[in-house]
């Protein structure tokens, strides 16, 4: 079955990836500083905005406004994670044969990933906070503040949030976040 994504030209999507064999590779700030220097790179020729990000040990999530008149985010996800790929630490990039692969082949993520075209703004703020509250979620964080690797500061610092935003538990509904 032929997978079939929704490309709308100036939309927003909500992103999850994940890494192979969902390693834990996504940490230390060499490795992250690594990580925004790719995206850096492909935003430098295919622009794209960055609404929220958070960025996890075994996977990242992030929401993006494509520009007006372009939906290819596959292009730039393909070169993000091949940047990352070709210029992280070797260590990240070795991994066992698992028959999914082609022979010689450096793998550091799944080779698909998920994505959700946002309806509207609530939808969009849903995904926000389903973003900024999945280190608490997963146990890396007791609040959203104190997880490094996240949007959650920017929107903070914007008067979004409340610092404190995310110290009691927050429900989301089971279809948000697809991990």
């Amino acid at each position: 079955m032929r997978y079939r994504r929704l490309y709308m030209p100036g939309g927003s999507y909500f992103f999850t990836l994940v890494t192979e064999q969902r390693r834990k590779i996504l940490v230390g700030d060499e490795t992250i500083a690594v990580l925004r220097e790719a995206f850096r790179r492909v935003m430098v020729k295919r622009p794209f905005r960055i609404n929220a990000a958070v960025v996890m040990p075994d996977h990242l999530h992030c929401i993006w406004t494509m520009p007006a008149g372009d939906h290819d985010f596959s292009t730039r996800w393909r070169l993000i994670k091949t940047w990352f790929t070709k210029n992280c630490d070797e260590a990240l990039r070795g991994i066992p044969d698992t028959g999914r692969t082609k022979r010689g082949e450096q793998t550091v993520w799944q080779h698909r990933y998920w994505e959700h075209a946002l309806r509207n703004e609530e939808d969009f703020n849903h995904h926000v906070e389903y973003i900024h509250y999945n280190p608490v979620k997963h146990g890396y964080a007791r609040r959203p503040d104190d997880w490094r690797y996240s949007s959650f500061r920017h929107y903070v610092n914007k008067g979004i949030y409340a610092a404190d935003w995310g110290a009691v538990t927050v429900d989301f509904p089971e279809s948000v976040g697809q991990e």
